[in-house]
């Protein structure tokens, strides 16, 4: 396993390559080719962290390598790819060996490597090395691409054995009930959100914790087949015990095995992998298309030149020339194809290469389900749009300038408009660097009154690096956007991009107004909570600026565009499950290990954040008391009042409080909660209390030789003696040893407790005793006295612990915690890295989606520069890279409505100079008139905001008074800040009921 420095760093990739990620280091792949695809695909590996990267390309750095290969520079020209892109590559991840090789690849060379990736490779060279590949096992990888179309081909061996084929953490479902019967039947509880099980027909599961049909307990894993959202049948049951109670189903997953055929056959009789059946006639015809341009540079000794019709004729010749078409050849497909062939573009690089990438993650950790041969992928529509269908050869021809390879595709002029535009990155962390290198080799902002702005208010930390190529070790501690516009500067000279340490927020809006939203040609959103970018849609809607909008989650990613006013706006995110659960659960019945874990997370609060927090209030005032409730009051005080009395002098007193915490949770409350509620209590007769979602608990007993409970122990006491100020100890030896000495007096269960089982009931709960809450505040009050009065007074001082994510002995205190509860539930214990993404509610991100994910979005930018107007030209996109799965499709039409007698768009609104004769802002009476004079219509009432600027139902004399006042006077008088631009809402005379919330805002520009 990766030791902890390593685990902070691949914390998240892990989460999604799961056991295999531990093969990483011991692998060692080739990619040969370093232009643009094979730059994506090697530096996704070695950020990745896989052990052995060899960089082979026999060729030399040009001028036009600048459009597409990130890992170069303009003092890399004249020297070979392979040994530049070396020296690039081995900054980005010192534990990797990135080496270089420039002569042929002879089978002994290739018979060292697990993958082998062909980038830039002949058809004759792969069917040469792919062949050799097969017959020794070596998985086998073609990735190229060419102007706007990409193919990706996977040969990975007759018998590939996939050990993990799915996404996340194994299935899990709390057993109700089973019936005997063949088959028998498994009822599941529902979760807190009353949804049932997750499991699919077909999947292998096993029981444990069951009583009664103890049967099941243990067994091989055996099919289910779903009956409802909360019932499974399972093999025969009619000859076990009846069952009592307990127990859990869990998911099984088999190896599955695979078959890949070799590519010279394969190439024959291709399996094409598509979303749906018809998308394969384009993409046979893209697989006929690849084959002729290889037969075309055979020919020809070059690649068709840009827009010139007659080698594109002649590449849809040799396509038609092929034997075995399965289908019809779709000609203009071809066509275009080969008329921008010879183009280079990052963003179909950094698509193209973050597949083939994630294929040769998959190859070394035999996590996910290997593509299934061919994938084809082409972003042709680019084509269709006005300006870029009339391009000749001669705007395409290649001027010696970096942008040559995107000249090829969009000429000359598009570039020149490429580096006038004008574009906000908001979020500079996973999509948002590449974003921001994808935006440099585009050369976006690098021209005349361009300008690029990146915003991030955070900070580099370890965690980010595997996946944020902008940032190195050096870089840990300093502002996001600071480093990464230095990066995207270096890789572009000529980028226009300036960084800011903002959020883009309601607290921001006098920075960012209305008027830079409205200077804007497009905002790229690479945020990662729904919560902000629900916020930046809204802005971006209000100011009729286009938005991308990007986000992953593992392999899993999706790009929205929202054109304004061609496209449906975005509208805003659903709203993220909060995670909560009832508090009765988490205190007496867990039982699921998401219980445990927020079990654990708030015991961390209430042991090392608030109880420092409150002392520390405690000491600087008493008065603070007043302002909580008398419940809280009584509730804080205690918590102090127990932090002064058990005040540790040394480490030896830290790991004696831990021990005896450890008693109390895991022995002396399950004691104390099954003597009020034994095994065998039934809440009315022949119903047992521990029941269905309710898993009797078991005490445990401290044994000092066992891990997890000195981990508690060692974890606990190290919080507990920073949150003191004492100085911690990491001597396991040295801790047993005192508690070996630790005698702790024999728990006896109180009689009569009360436990409270429902919120219900906490909610109904006996008064506060005012007499004791009074008596513990005199007391505290008198030794807060003491301790505070006199020369030699010393003040405890506490410092409060907030749990972080990234800090390990956080992480290690949780493990414990959780796990030791659940042991006393007789739930599943979690692995350290399942702990800390579920306690620290990680989102799961890898370099390969991120990557493909800003692929994706930069190609909607090309379409955005060019002011397409047709919808159709704009794509949606949503990427699966565990199933190699992409899928494009049109954005939807904005909606329209009828209102005041003609139909708008939800992007309509009203807008008027709101500037009287007098040089100032009107009247209401003039806004009122100017709709009356505009429109036709009787306005009742207007409104800005929950101001009312003017009501019908008011008497004269009010009415009067509104109507005379200036727009801004009545905004004055309810205290808003000065604004250069209003939006009003009216409502109409004789307007019907269903208009309310379907009008044109009324938007008016002040003086």
């Amino acid at each position: 396993m990766a030791s902890s420095g390593e685990e902070a760093v691949y914390s998240r990739q892990l989460y999604v390559l799961g056991g295999g990620a531990q093969h990483l280091a011991g692998a060692a792949v080739l990619v040969s080719g370093l232009r643009g695809t094979g730059a994506q695909v090697a530096a996704a590996l070695v950020l990745a962290g896989t052990g052995r990267v060899v960089l082979h390309d026999r060729g030399t750095t040009c001028t036009a390598d600048l459009t597409h290969q990130f890992l170069l520079g303009e003092n890399d020209i004249g020297w070979n790819r392979a040994e530049a892109s070396r020296r690039a590559l081995s900054e980005l991840n010192s534990r990797v060996v990135v080496t270089a090789c420039t002569g042929d690849l002879s089978e002994t060379f290739l018979a060292s490597f697990q993958v082998v990736v062909l980038t830039e490779s002949s058809l004759e060279e792969q069917l040469y090395i792919g062949d050799f590949c097969h017959a020794h096992g070596i998985c086998f990888i073609v990735a190229d691409t060419k102007g706007l179309a990409g193919q990706l081909f996977c040969d990975f061996g007759e018998c590939f054995v996939i050990e993990d084929p799915a996404e996340g953490d194994p299935v899990c479902a709390v057993v109700q009930h089973i019936s005997q019967g063949n088959p028998g039947v498994v009822t599941c509880m529902g979760a807190e959100d009353s949804r049932g099980h997750l499991f699919c027909d077909g999947d292998f599961v096993t029981f444990s914790g069951v009583e009664g049909m103890t049967e099941l307990n243990g067994r091989e894993p055996i099919p289910v087949r779903v009956l409802d959202e909360f019932r499974l049948e399972i093999s025969d049951t009619s000859s076990f015990s009846p069952y009592r109670c307990g127990g859990l189903v869990s998911e099984v997953r088999l190896p599955e095995v695979h078959s890949y055929e070799p590519l010279c056959r394969a190439l024959l009789k291709p399996k094409i992998q598509v979303v749906s059946p018809e998308e394969l006639p384009r993409s046979r015809s893209l697989h006929a298309a690849f084959q002729a341009l290889h037969a075309f540079h055979r020919e020809q000794g070059r690649l068709p030149r840009p827009r010139a019709p007659a080698d594109a004729e002649r590449v849809l010749e040799l396509a038609r020339s092929l034997g075995g078409q399965q289908g019809p050849l779709d000609e203009d497909v071809v066509r275009a194809f080969a008329s921008v062939s010879a183009g280079d573009l990052c963003p179909m690089a950094a698509v193209i290469g973050a597949l083939a990438a994630q294929e040769v993650l998959k190859a070394i950790t035999k996590k996910f389900p290997p593509l299934d041969q061919w994938l084809y992928f082409d972003a042709l529509e680019c084509l269709a749009l006005e300006g870029a269908a009339q391009l000749t050869e001669e705007d395409c021809a290649p001027r010696g300038s970096r942008y040559d390879g995107q000249i090829a595709v969009f000429g000359d002029a598009f570039q020149e408009r490429l580096g006038r535009q004008k574009y906000l990155v908001v979020g500079a962390g996973a999509i948002g660097c590449e974003l921001l290198k994808n935006f440099a080799m585009m050369g976006l902002a690098a021209g005349p009154d361009g300008d690029l702005i990146v915003t991030d208010m955070d900070t580099i930390a370890l965690s980010n690096l595997h996946r944020q190529l902008l940032y190195r070790w050096t870089d840990i501690s300093k502002p996001k956007s600071v480093v990464a516009a230095a990066a995207v500067r270096r890789m572009n000279p000529s980028i226009r991009v300036t960084a800011h340490q903002n959020q883009v927020g309601p607290a921001t809006e006098q920075l960012y107004r209305d008027n830079f939203f409205r200077r804007l040609d497009g905002v790229a959103s690479a945020l990662d909570t729904l919560e902000a970018r629900t916020y930046l849609e809204s802005r971006c809607h209000h100011c009729l600026t286009p938005l991308l909008d990007s986000g992953t989650e593992g392999p899993r990613g999706n790009v929205l565009i929202m054109v304004p006013p061609l496209t449906k706006p975005l509208g805003p995110a659903g709203a993220p499950r909060d995670g909560t659960f009832p508090l009765c659960t988490l205190r007496y019945f867990p039982h699921t290990i998401q219980h445990t874990l927020q079990w654990a997370r708030d015991e961390f609060e209430g042991l090392f954040q608030l109880p420092a927090e409150h002392v520390k209030r405690f000491m600087e005032d008493l008065d603070f008391l007043e302002q909580l409730p008398a419940g809280r009051a009584l509730e804080v005080l205690e918590q102090v009042r127990d932090s002064l009395q058990e005040w540790p002098r040394d480490w030896q007193d830290c790991v004696r409080w831990a021990y005896r915490h450890w008693q109390s949770r895991y022995h002396d409350a399950i004691v104390q909660l099954l003597h009020t509620f034994p095994p065998g209590h039934e809440t009315s007769p022949g119903v047992p209390f521990w029941s269905g979602d309710r898993r009797c608990p078991h005490p445990l007993t401290f044994d000092p030789d066992n891990g997890t409970h000195l981990d508690y122990i060692m974890a606990a006491a190290c919080l507990y003696a920073q949150a003191h100020k004492v100085p911690p100890c990491s001597d396991r030896a040295g801790v047993l040893t005192i508690l070996r000495n630790v005698v702790l007096p024999p728990f006896t269960p109180q009689e009569g407790l009360q436990i409270l089982l429902t919120e219900e009931q906490e909610d109904a709960q006996a008064p506060v005793d005012r007499g004791r809450l009074l008596q513990l505040t005199q007391d505290l009050a008198q030794r807060r006295q003491k301790l505070v009065g006199g020369e030699e007074a010393q003040v405890p001082l506490m410092e409060p612990i907030h749990f972080d994510k990234d800090n390990n002995a956080h992480v290690n205190f949780i493990v414990a915690a959780s796990n030791l509860r659940a042991e006393n539930y007789g739930i599943p214990p979690a692995s350290w890295l399942t702990s800390k993404r579920i306690a620290g509610q990680i989102m799961p991100a890898i370099i390969t989606t991120t990557a493909a994910v800003a692929g994706l979005a930069c190609l909607e930018v090309y379409k955005l520069v060019w002011g397409g107007r047709d919808p159709s030209c704009y794509r949606h996109s949503n990427l699966c890279l565990s199933n190699c799965l992409l899928i494009r499709v049109q954005p939807l039409s904005p909606s329209t409505y009828w209102y005041g007698g003609r139909e708008w768009s939800c992007w309509d609104q009203l807008e008027m100079q709101a500037v009287s004769a007098d040089g100032q802002e009107m009247t209401v009476q003039e806004v009122l008139d100017w709709l009356q004079r505009t429109y036709g219509w009787t306005v009742t009432m207007l409104l800005c905001g929950h101001t009312v600027l003017y009501d019908k139902e008011e008497d004269e004399e009010t009415r009067t008074r509104q109507r005379a006042q200036r727009l801004l006077e009545n905004l004055k008088d309810a205290g808003e800040p000065r604004q250069r631009e209003l939006k009003l809402c009216y409502v109409c005379e004789g307007e019907d009921a269903e208009a309310e919330d379907a009008r044109p805002p009324l938007l008016c520009f002040l003086p």
